[in-house]
Protein backbone atom coordinates (compact mmCIF):
# COMPACT_ATOMS: atom_id res chain seq x y z
CA UNK A 1 0.00 0.00 0.00
CA UNK A 2 3.07 2.71 0.42
CA UNK A 3 3.85 2.40 -2.99
CA UNK A 4 0.36 3.26 -4.33
CA UNK A 5 0.42 5.88 -1.61
CA UNK A 6 3.45 6.98 -2.78
CA UNK A 7 2.66 7.09 -6.33
CA UNK A 8 -0.47 8.73 -5.73
CA UNK A 9 1.57 11.03 -3.45
CA UNK A 10 4.48 12.49 -6.08
CA UNK A 11 1.43 13.04 -8.60
CA UNK A 12 -0.59 15.34 -6.35
CA UNK A 13 2.42 16.70 -4.71
CA UNK A 14 3.09 17.71 -8.29
CA UNK A 15 -0.52 18.52 -9.04
CA UNK A 16 -0.37 21.42 -5.45
CA UNK A 17 3.14 22.74 -6.52
CA UNK A 18 1.81 23.66 -9.48
CA UNK A 19 -1.13 24.85 -7.56
CA UNK A 20 0.99 26.52 -5.28
CA UNK A 21 2.56 28.65 -8.43
CA UNK A 22 -1.29 29.12 -9.86
CA UNK A 23 -2.49 30.80 -6.48
CA UNK A 24 0.92 33.03 -6.30
CA UNK A 25 -0.27 34.78 -9.59
CA UNK A 26 -3.57 34.30 -8.93
CA UNK A 27 -2.53 36.77 -5.83
CA UNK A 28 -0.17 38.84 -7.72
CA UNK A 29 -2.77 39.91 -10.58
CA UNK A 30 -5.84 39.99 -8.54
CA UNK A 31 -4.68 40.73 -4.92
CA UNK A 32 -7.64 39.86 -2.34
CA UNK A 33 -10.08 41.97 -3.80
CA UNK A 34 -14.04 41.56 -5.26
CA UNK A 35 -12.71 39.98 -8.70
CA UNK A 36 -10.87 37.75 -6.80
CA UNK A 37 -13.37 37.20 -4.36
CA UNK A 38 -16.17 36.50 -7.17
CA UNK A 39 -13.71 34.10 -8.84
CA UNK A 40 -13.23 32.00 -5.72
CA UNK A 41 -17.27 31.60 -5.37
CA UNK A 42 -17.38 30.46 -8.82
CA UNK A 43 -14.73 28.11 -8.38
CA UNK A 44 -16.06 26.95 -4.87
CA UNK A 45 -19.46 25.82 -6.45
CA UNK A 46 -18.18 23.07 -9.02
CA UNK A 47 -15.68 22.24 -6.86
CA UNK A 48 -18.01 21.39 -4.05
CA UNK A 49 -20.40 19.01 -6.23
CA UNK A 50 -17.31 17.35 -7.42
CA UNK A 51 -16.21 16.59 -4.14
CA UNK A 52 -19.37 15.41 -3.38
CA UNK A 53 -20.70 13.63 -5.98
CA UNK A 54 -17.13 12.70 -7.72
CA UNK A 55 -14.71 12.12 -5.26
CA UNK A 56 -16.57 12.01 -2.40
CA UNK A 57 -20.06 9.91 -2.09
CA UNK A 58 -19.56 8.70 -6.15
CA UNK A 59 -15.57 6.67 -5.01
CA UNK A 60 -16.99 6.06 -1.28
CA UNK A 61 -19.92 3.86 -2.99
CA UNK A 62 -18.26 2.87 -6.68
CA UNK A 63 -15.11 2.15 -5.55
CA UNK A 64 -16.03 -1.20 -3.03
CA UNK A 65 -18.58 -2.23 -5.46
CA UNK A 66 -16.30 -1.94 -8.48
CA UNK A 67 -13.26 -3.70 -6.74
CA UNK A 68 -15.39 -6.10 -5.23
CA UNK A 69 -17.22 -7.21 -8.79
CA UNK A 70 -13.71 -7.29 -10.64
CA UNK A 71 -12.69 -9.57 -8.04
CA UNK A 72 -15.26 -12.33 -7.22
CA UNK A 73 -17.21 -11.84 -10.56
CA UNK A 74 -14.39 -11.10 -13.28
CA UNK A 75 -13.96 -7.77 -15.58
CA UNK A 76 -16.90 -8.60 -18.28
CA UNK A 77 -19.27 -7.49 -15.39
CA UNK A 78 -17.46 -4.66 -13.61
CA UNK A 79 -16.56 -3.16 -17.21
CA UNK A 80 -20.60 -3.70 -17.55
CA UNK A 81 -21.26 -1.68 -13.77
CA UNK A 82 -18.74 0.76 -14.69
CA UNK A 83 -20.35 1.71 -17.91
CA UNK A 84 -24.10 1.81 -16.46
CA UNK A 85 -23.12 4.00 -14.07
CA UNK A 86 -21.12 6.36 -16.28
CA UNK A 87 -24.67 6.61 -18.58
CA UNK A 88 -26.42 7.55 -15.26
CA UNK A 89 -23.74 10.15 -14.02
CA UNK A 90 -23.59 11.69 -17.35
CA UNK A 91 -27.68 12.46 -17.76
CA UNK A 92 -27.69 13.60 -13.52
CA UNK A 93 -24.98 15.81 -13.93
CA UNK A 94 -26.10 17.25 -17.18
CA UNK A 95 -29.59 18.10 -16.10
CA UNK A 96 -28.35 19.54 -12.77
CA UNK A 97 -25.83 21.82 -15.01
CA UNK A 98 -28.70 23.46 -16.99
CA UNK A 99 -30.97 24.18 -14.36
CA UNK A 100 -27.83 25.52 -12.54
CA UNK A 101 -27.29 27.91 -15.23
CA UNK A 102 -30.89 28.93 -14.87
CA UNK A 103 -31.38 29.68 -11.76
CA UNK A 104 -27.66 30.74 -10.77
CA UNK A 105 -28.61 34.31 -9.75
CA UNK A 106 -30.95 32.25 -6.59
CA UNK A 107 -27.77 30.13 -5.88
CA UNK A 108 -25.90 32.64 -5.39
CA UNK A 109 -28.27 34.48 -2.80
CA UNK A 110 -27.74 31.09 -0.86
CA UNK A 111 -24.38 30.63 -1.61
CA UNK A 112 -22.62 34.12 -1.02
CA UNK A 113 -25.26 36.29 0.50
CA UNK A 114 -23.19 38.88 1.43
CA UNK A 115 -22.30 39.75 -2.28
CA UNK A 116 -25.64 41.05 -2.52
CA UNK A 117 -24.93 44.07 -1.26
CA UNK A 118 -22.35 45.19 -4.02
CA UNK A 119 -24.17 44.53 -7.97
CA UNK A 120 -21.58 44.62 -9.67
CA UNK A 121 -19.67 42.02 -7.52
CA UNK A 122 -22.74 39.65 -7.04
CA UNK A 123 -23.36 40.02 -11.00
CA UNK A 124 -19.69 39.29 -11.75
CA UNK A 125 -19.83 36.34 -9.38
CA UNK A 126 -22.78 35.05 -11.25
CA UNK A 127 -21.10 35.33 -14.51
CA UNK A 128 -17.89 33.80 -13.50
CA UNK A 129 -19.88 30.65 -11.90
CA UNK A 130 -21.61 30.19 -15.03
CA UNK A 131 -18.45 29.98 -17.18
CA UNK A 132 -17.42 27.21 -14.06
CA UNK A 133 -20.28 25.42 -13.69
CA UNK A 134 -19.72 22.78 -16.73
CA UNK A 135 -16.63 21.60 -15.34
CA UNK A 136 -18.79 19.63 -12.44
CA UNK A 137 -19.86 16.95 -15.42
CA UNK A 138 -16.50 16.70 -16.45
CA UNK A 139 -14.44 16.55 -13.00
CA UNK A 140 -17.26 13.76 -11.84
CA UNK A 141 -16.93 11.93 -15.08
CA UNK A 142 -12.90 11.96 -14.62
CA UNK A 143 -13.41 10.54 -10.81
CA UNK A 144 -15.91 8.04 -12.04
CA UNK A 145 -13.13 6.83 -15.04
CA UNK A 146 -10.42 7.57 -12.17
CA UNK A 147 -12.18 5.37 -9.58
CA UNK A 148 -12.13 2.46 -12.45
CA UNK A 149 -8.52 3.03 -12.74
CA UNK A 150 -7.97 2.69 -9.25
CA UNK A 151 -9.91 -0.60 -8.66
CA UNK A 152 -8.06 -2.15 -11.69
CA UNK A 153 -4.19 -0.99 -9.15
CA UNK A 154 -3.97 1.82 -11.96
CA UNK A 155 -3.05 5.22 -10.14
CA UNK A 156 -0.73 7.00 -12.24
CA UNK A 157 -2.87 8.99 -14.68
CA UNK A 158 -5.69 9.24 -12.27
CA UNK A 159 -3.34 11.41 -10.00
CA UNK A 160 -1.68 12.91 -12.96
CA UNK A 161 -5.08 14.58 -14.18
CA UNK A 162 -5.15 17.29 -12.24
CA UNK A 163 -1.64 18.75 -13.19
CA UNK A 164 -3.63 20.09 -16.56
CA UNK A 165 -6.14 21.94 -14.07
CA UNK A 166 -2.90 24.25 -12.72
CA UNK A 167 -1.64 24.31 -16.14
CA UNK A 168 -4.71 25.37 -18.47
CA UNK A 169 -5.38 27.59 -15.47
CA UNK A 170 -2.11 29.66 -15.47
CA UNK A 171 -1.99 30.02 -19.43
CA UNK A 172 -5.20 31.36 -19.29
CA UNK A 173 -4.47 33.88 -17.22
CA UNK A 174 -1.42 34.95 -20.18
CA UNK A 175 -3.64 34.26 -22.85
CA UNK A 176 -7.05 35.20 -22.60
CA UNK A 177 -6.92 38.58 -20.05
CA UNK A 178 -6.09 40.79 -22.78
CA UNK A 179 -9.41 39.53 -24.73
CA UNK A 180 -12.46 39.10 -21.92
CA UNK A 181 -13.57 41.34 -19.67
CA UNK A 182 -11.62 40.57 -16.15
CA UNK A 183 -8.24 38.15 -15.71
CA UNK A 184 -11.31 36.45 -13.53
CA UNK A 185 -12.88 35.60 -16.54
CA UNK A 186 -10.29 34.33 -17.97
CA UNK A 187 -9.51 31.85 -15.06
CA UNK A 188 -12.96 30.86 -15.82
CA UNK A 189 -12.57 29.61 -18.74
CA UNK A 190 -9.39 27.91 -17.94
CA UNK A 191 -10.88 25.65 -15.54
CA UNK A 192 -13.50 24.55 -17.94
CA UNK A 193 -11.29 23.67 -20.70
CA UNK A 194 -8.97 21.49 -17.57
CA UNK A 195 -11.94 19.47 -17.40
CA UNK A 196 -12.23 18.58 -20.99
CA UNK A 197 -8.57 18.06 -20.59
CA UNK A 198 -8.17 15.57 -17.64
CA UNK A 199 -11.63 13.56 -18.43
CA UNK A 200 -9.31 12.98 -22.34
CA UNK A 201 -6.45 12.46 -20.46
CA UNK A 202 -8.63 9.15 -17.66
CA UNK A 203 -10.45 8.33 -20.98
CA UNK A 204 -7.49 7.12 -23.01
CA UNK A 205 -6.01 5.38 -19.77
CA UNK A 206 -8.48 3.36 -18.71
CA UNK A 207 -8.89 2.41 -23.08
CA UNK A 208 -5.05 1.03 -22.40
CA UNK A 209 -5.80 -0.76 -19.19
CA UNK A 210 -8.01 -2.87 -21.30
CA UNK A 211 -12.02 -1.48 -20.10
CA UNK A 212 -12.68 1.35 -22.29
CA UNK A 213 -15.98 2.93 -21.12
CA UNK A 214 -18.94 4.37 -22.61
CA UNK A 215 -20.06 7.22 -21.27
CA UNK A 216 -23.16 8.26 -22.91
CA UNK A 217 -26.02 5.46 -23.84
CA UNK A 218 -29.47 4.41 -22.36
CA UNK A 219 -29.29 4.42 -17.97
CA UNK A 220 -30.37 1.26 -16.91
CA UNK A 221 -30.86 0.35 -13.22
CA UNK A 222 -30.37 -2.98 -12.39
CA UNK A 223 -29.85 -4.19 -8.58
CA UNK A 224 -25.96 -3.75 -8.39
CA UNK A 225 -26.40 -0.02 -9.57
CA UNK A 226 -29.67 0.55 -7.28
CA UNK A 227 -26.90 -0.83 -4.35
CA UNK A 228 -24.67 1.67 -5.81
CA UNK A 229 -26.71 4.40 -5.99
CA UNK A 230 -28.26 3.38 -2.40
CA UNK A 231 -25.20 3.61 -0.82
CA UNK A 232 -24.36 7.36 -2.73
CA UNK A 233 -27.18 9.53 -1.50
CA UNK A 234 -26.18 9.31 2.13
CA UNK A 235 -23.01 9.43 1.05
CA UNK A 236 -23.30 13.09 -0.46
CA UNK A 237 -23.37 13.86 3.18
CA UNK A 238 -21.11 11.71 4.90
CA UNK A 239 -17.85 11.90 2.48
CA UNK A 240 -18.65 15.32 2.01
CA UNK A 241 -18.06 17.23 5.78
CA UNK A 242 -15.26 18.86 5.18
CA UNK A 243 -16.34 20.13 1.69
CA UNK A 244 -19.63 21.49 3.61
CA UNK A 245 -18.01 22.83 6.37
CA UNK A 246 -15.82 24.60 3.94
CA UNK A 247 -19.08 26.00 1.86
CA UNK A 248 -20.21 27.65 4.78
CA UNK A 249 -17.38 29.05 5.56
CA UNK A 250 -17.71 30.91 2.61
CA UNK A 251 -21.08 31.63 3.18
CA UNK A 252 -20.31 33.22 6.49
CA UNK A 253 -16.90 34.75 5.73
CA UNK A 254 -19.25 36.84 2.48
CA UNK A 255 -21.02 38.79 5.43
CA UNK A 256 -17.34 39.47 6.55
CA UNK A 257 -15.68 42.46 5.22
CA UNK A 258 -14.49 42.68 1.52
CA UNK A 259 -11.15 40.09 1.48
CA UNK A 260 -12.06 37.51 3.63
CA UNK A 261 -13.21 35.39 1.21
CA UNK A 262 -9.82 35.53 -0.55
CA UNK A 263 -8.01 35.24 2.98
CA UNK A 264 -9.89 32.11 3.71
CA UNK A 265 -9.08 30.67 0.30
CA UNK A 266 -5.66 31.26 0.09
CA UNK A 267 -5.01 30.41 3.85
CA UNK A 268 -6.90 26.99 2.77
CA UNK A 269 -4.99 26.02 -0.39
CA UNK A 270 -1.68 26.26 1.52
CA UNK A 271 -3.19 23.69 4.38
CA UNK A 272 -4.80 22.04 1.37
CA UNK A 273 -1.72 21.01 0.28
CA UNK A 274 -0.20 18.19 2.45
CA UNK A 275 -4.22 16.99 3.18
CA UNK A 276 -4.11 16.18 -0.69
CA UNK A 277 -1.02 15.24 -1.35
CA UNK A 278 -1.29 12.76 1.85
CA UNK A 279 -5.14 12.38 2.60
CA UNK A 280 -6.26 11.84 -0.67
CA UNK A 281 -3.19 9.67 -1.70
CA UNK A 282 -3.57 7.62 1.23
CA UNK A 283 -7.59 6.88 0.94
CA UNK A 284 -7.32 6.40 -2.44
CA UNK A 285 -4.69 3.74 -2.25
CA UNK A 286 -6.57 2.24 0.95
CA UNK A 287 -10.10 2.15 -0.21
CA UNK A 288 -9.74 -0.70 -2.65
CA UNK A 289 -7.03 -2.48 -0.79
CA UNK A 290 -9.39 -2.75 1.97
CA UNK A 291 -12.32 -3.16 0.13
CA UNK A 292 -10.68 -6.66 -1.01
CA UNK A 293 -9.49 -7.25 2.08
CA UNK A 294 -13.04 -7.11 3.90
CA UNK A 295 -14.71 -9.05 0.94
CA UNK A 296 -12.60 -11.73 1.35
CA UNK A 297 -12.93 -11.86 4.97
CA UNK A 298 -9.37 -11.23 5.96
CA UNK A 299 -10.14 -9.53 9.07
CA UNK A 300 -6.61 -9.21 10.29
CA UNK A 301 -5.31 -7.87 6.89
CA UNK A 302 -7.56 -5.34 7.19
CA UNK A 303 -6.83 -4.53 10.95
CA UNK A 304 -3.15 -4.06 9.64
CA UNK A 305 -4.31 -1.52 6.60
CA UNK A 306 -6.06 0.96 8.65
CA UNK A 307 -3.48 0.74 11.53
CA UNK A 308 -0.39 1.27 8.60
CA UNK A 309 -2.81 4.44 6.87
CA UNK A 310 -2.67 6.08 10.25
CA UNK A 311 0.68 5.47 10.97
CA UNK A 312 1.68 6.76 7.45
CA UNK A 313 -1.01 9.57 7.72
CA UNK A 314 0.34 10.90 10.93
CA UNK A 315 4.34 11.00 10.27
CA UNK A 316 3.62 12.98 7.33
CA UNK A 317 0.89 15.00 8.95
CA UNK A 318 2.03 16.21 11.76
CA UNK A 319 5.50 18.05 10.68
CA UNK A 320 3.44 19.68 8.44
CA UNK A 321 1.07 21.00 11.37
CA UNK A 322 3.23 22.05 13.22
CA UNK A 323 5.03 23.89 10.56
CA UNK A 324 1.99 26.00 9.31
CA UNK A 325 1.37 26.40 12.84
CA UNK A 326 4.73 28.29 13.94
CA UNK A 327 5.65 29.29 10.28
CA UNK A 328 2.34 30.54 8.66
CA UNK A 329 3.16 34.32 8.57
CA UNK A 330 7.16 33.74 6.69
CA UNK A 331 4.99 31.22 4.35
CA UNK A 332 2.16 33.47 3.40
CA UNK A 333 4.82 36.16 2.77
CA UNK A 334 7.24 34.29 0.41
CA UNK A 335 4.23 33.08 -1.52
CA UNK A 336 1.54 35.36 -1.87
CA UNK A 337 3.19 38.88 -1.03
CA UNK A 338 3.85 40.36 -3.95
CA UNK A 339 2.21 42.66 -6.65
CA UNK A 340 -1.42 43.56 -5.73
CA UNK A 341 -1.23 41.45 -2.46
CA UNK A 342 0.32 43.24 0.36
CA UNK A 343 1.42 43.03 3.82
CA UNK A 344 -1.88 43.44 5.37
CA UNK A 345 -3.42 40.97 3.59
CA UNK A 346 -0.85 38.66 4.28
CA UNK A 347 -0.64 39.18 7.51
CA UNK A 348 -4.57 38.32 7.66
CA UNK A 349 -3.97 35.19 5.31
CA UNK A 350 -1.75 34.06 7.69
CA UNK A 351 -4.16 34.43 10.98
CA UNK A 352 -6.32 31.89 8.79
CA UNK A 353 -3.55 29.42 7.73
CA UNK A 354 -2.54 28.89 11.50
CA UNK A 355 -5.90 27.88 12.74
CA UNK A 356 -6.62 25.77 9.74
CA UNK A 357 -3.48 23.96 10.97
CA UNK A 358 -4.67 23.18 13.69
CA UNK A 359 -7.49 20.83 12.31
CA UNK A 360 -4.97 19.42 9.83
CA UNK A 361 -4.16 15.71 11.50
CA UNK A 362 -8.46 15.28 11.79
CA UNK A 363 -8.94 16.16 8.07
CA UNK A 364 -6.38 13.70 7.29
CA UNK A 365 -7.49 10.63 9.66
CA UNK A 366 -10.84 11.49 8.91
CA UNK A 367 -9.79 10.09 4.82
CA UNK A 368 -8.89 7.08 6.45
CA UNK A 369 -11.42 6.37 8.86
CA UNK A 370 -13.94 6.92 6.63
CA UNK A 371 -12.74 4.10 4.57
CA UNK A 372 -13.36 1.58 7.45
CA UNK A 373 -17.00 2.25 6.87
CA UNK A 374 -17.31 2.69 2.94
CA UNK A 375 -15.08 -0.22 2.52
CA UNK A 376 -18.15 -2.57 4.60
CA UNK A 377 -21.35 -0.77 2.26
CA UNK A 378 -22.00 1.85 5.33
CA UNK A 379 -22.52 5.18 3.80
CA UNK A 380 -24.96 5.76 6.57
CA UNK A 381 -22.91 6.31 9.65
CA UNK A 382 -20.81 8.75 8.30
CA UNK A 383 -23.91 11.01 7.49
CA UNK A 384 -25.00 11.12 10.84
CA UNK A 385 -21.92 12.13 12.09
CA UNK A 386 -21.29 14.15 9.02
CA UNK A 387 -24.29 16.16 10.05
CA UNK A 388 -23.39 16.58 13.47
CA UNK A 389 -19.92 18.10 12.45
CA UNK A 390 -22.11 20.65 10.01
CA UNK A 391 -23.96 21.27 12.50
CA UNK A 392 -21.30 22.12 15.13
CA UNK A 393 -19.08 24.18 12.64
CA UNK A 394 -22.16 26.11 11.79
CA UNK A 395 -22.84 27.14 15.67
CA UNK A 396 -18.89 27.78 16.28
CA UNK A 397 -18.57 30.04 13.04
CA UNK A 398 -21.32 31.98 14.11
CA UNK A 399 -19.45 32.13 17.81
CA UNK A 400 -16.52 32.80 16.88
CA UNK A 401 -16.96 35.53 13.91
CA UNK A 402 -18.10 37.73 16.62
CA UNK A 403 -14.43 38.22 17.95
CA UNK A 404 -12.11 36.36 15.42
CA UNK A 405 -13.68 37.50 12.02
CA UNK A 406 -12.25 35.26 9.21
CA UNK A 407 -9.97 33.89 12.00
CA UNK A 408 -13.03 32.35 13.47
CA UNK A 409 -13.98 31.06 10.35
CA UNK A 410 -11.23 28.89 9.84
CA UNK A 411 -10.93 27.73 13.51
CA UNK A 412 -14.51 26.45 13.50
CA UNK A 413 -13.74 24.65 10.77
CA UNK A 414 -10.68 22.56 12.85
CA UNK A 415 -12.39 21.81 15.31
CA UNK A 416 -15.52 20.61 13.83
CA UNK A 417 -13.24 18.70 12.00
CA UNK A 418 -11.15 16.97 15.41
CA UNK A 419 -15.07 16.54 16.24
CA UNK A 420 -15.79 14.31 13.21
CA UNK A 421 -12.53 12.38 13.53
CA UNK A 422 -13.11 11.51 17.06
CA UNK A 423 -16.79 10.25 16.35
CA UNK A 424 -15.83 8.16 13.84
CA UNK A 425 -12.59 6.66 15.50
CA UNK A 426 -15.36 5.59 18.73
CA UNK A 427 -18.05 4.71 16.38
CA UNK A 428 -15.32 2.09 14.81
CA UNK A 429 -14.01 0.90 17.66
CA UNK A 430 -16.95 0.14 19.43
CA UNK A 431 -17.76 -1.92 16.75
CA UNK A 432 -14.25 -3.93 16.88
CA UNK A 433 -13.26 -2.52 13.36
CA UNK A 434 -10.55 -0.17 14.56
CA UNK A 435 -7.74 -1.27 17.21
CA UNK A 436 -4.49 0.78 17.01
CA UNK A 437 -2.36 -1.70 17.48
CA UNK A 438 1.04 -1.58 19.37
CA UNK A 439 3.02 -0.07 16.52
CA UNK A 440 1.01 2.63 15.69
CA UNK A 441 0.29 3.21 20.10
CA UNK A 442 4.35 3.45 20.12
CA UNK A 443 5.03 5.55 16.84
CA UNK A 444 2.26 8.34 17.96
CA UNK A 445 4.45 10.29 20.98
CA UNK A 446 7.63 9.85 19.38
CA UNK A 447 6.19 11.67 16.31
CA UNK A 448 4.90 14.40 18.50
CA UNK A 449 8.13 14.78 20.37
CA UNK A 450 9.59 14.91 16.48
CA UNK A 451 7.08 17.49 15.67
CA UNK A 452 7.75 19.75 18.90
CA UNK A 453 11.74 19.58 17.96
CA UNK A 454 10.80 20.65 14.53
CA UNK A 455 8.58 23.58 15.54
CA UNK A 456 11.27 25.27 18.18
CA UNK A 457 14.07 24.77 15.22
CA UNK A 458 11.76 27.08 13.22
CA UNK A 459 10.88 29.42 15.52
CA UNK A 460 14.42 29.93 16.23
CA UNK A 461 15.66 30.21 12.49
CA UNK A 462 12.41 32.32 11.98
CA UNK A 463 14.31 35.24 14.04
CA UNK A 464 17.38 35.20 11.59
CA UNK A 465 15.92 34.67 8.01
CA UNK A 466 12.41 36.34 8.32
CA UNK A 467 11.59 39.33 7.56
CA UNK A 468 13.43 38.76 4.28
CA UNK A 469 13.91 40.96 1.33
CA UNK A 470 10.83 40.49 -1.53
CA UNK A 471 13.52 38.90 -3.90
CA UNK A 472 15.06 36.46 -1.10
CA UNK A 473 11.96 35.55 0.56
CA UNK A 474 11.25 32.04 -1.31
CA UNK A 475 14.83 31.65 -1.22
CA UNK A 476 14.70 31.80 2.88
CA UNK A 477 11.10 29.91 2.81
CA UNK A 478 13.17 27.02 0.79
CA UNK A 479 15.84 27.00 3.90
CA UNK A 480 13.18 26.95 6.65
CA UNK A 481 11.72 24.24 5.06
CA UNK A 482 15.10 22.27 4.45
CA UNK A 483 16.01 22.58 8.03
CA UNK A 484 12.49 21.42 9.09
CA UNK A 485 12.12 18.48 7.50
CA UNK A 486 15.62 17.36 8.47
CA UNK A 487 15.41 17.88 11.92
CA UNK A 488 12.09 16.15 12.16
CA UNK A 489 13.06 13.26 10.25
CA UNK A 490 15.71 12.93 11.74
CA UNK A 491 14.11 13.40 15.62
CA UNK A 492 11.83 10.70 14.44
CA UNK A 493 14.30 8.60 13.34
CA UNK A 494 16.15 8.33 16.26
CA UNK A 495 13.13 8.51 18.74
CA UNK A 496 11.98 5.42 17.06
CA UNK A 497 8.81 6.88 15.40
CA UNK A 498 9.45 6.53 12.16
CA UNK A 499 11.74 4.23 9.81
CA UNK A 500 13.52 6.29 7.64
CA UNK A 501 15.40 3.66 5.98
CA UNK A 502 12.05 2.07 5.50
CA UNK A 503 10.97 4.96 3.64
CA UNK A 504 13.91 4.87 1.01
CA UNK A 505 14.17 1.44 0.54
CA UNK A 506 10.45 2.24 -1.13
CA UNK A 507 11.25 4.86 -3.20
CA UNK A 508 14.32 2.64 -4.57
CA UNK A 509 11.86 -0.09 -5.08
CA UNK A 510 9.75 2.63 -7.19
CA UNK A 511 11.86 3.91 -9.20
CA UNK A 512 12.53 0.08 -10.16
CA UNK A 513 11.29 -0.67 -14.09
CA UNK A 514 8.84 -2.91 -13.71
Amino acid sequence: MLRSVMTVGGWTMASRVLGLAREMLIAAVLGAGPVADAFFVALKLPNLFRRLFGEGAFNAAFVPAFAGTLAVEGPKVAHTLAERMAAIMTLWLSGLVAIGMVFMPQIMVVLAPGFSADPAKFQLAVELTRITFPYLVLICLTALVSGVLNGLGKFGAAAAAPVFFNILSMASLFLLSPYVATPGHALAWGVTASGVVQLAIVLWAVRRAGMPLRLVHVPRFPPEVRQVLKRMVPGLIGAGVTQLNLTIDIVISSLLPAGAVSYLYFADRVGQLPLGVIGAAVGTALLPLLSRQVRAGEALAAHRSVNRAMEISLALTLPAAGAQLVAAAPIIEALYMRGAFGPEAAAATAAALAAYALGLPAYVLVKVLLTGFFARGDTATPVKVGLLAVGLNLALNLVLTTWLAHVGVALATALSAWFNMLALAVLLARRGQLTLDRRLRRAVPRLLLATLAMAGALLALEQVLFPAPGGMRLAALAVLVGVGMAVYFGAAHLLGGLDVRELARTFRRRRRPT
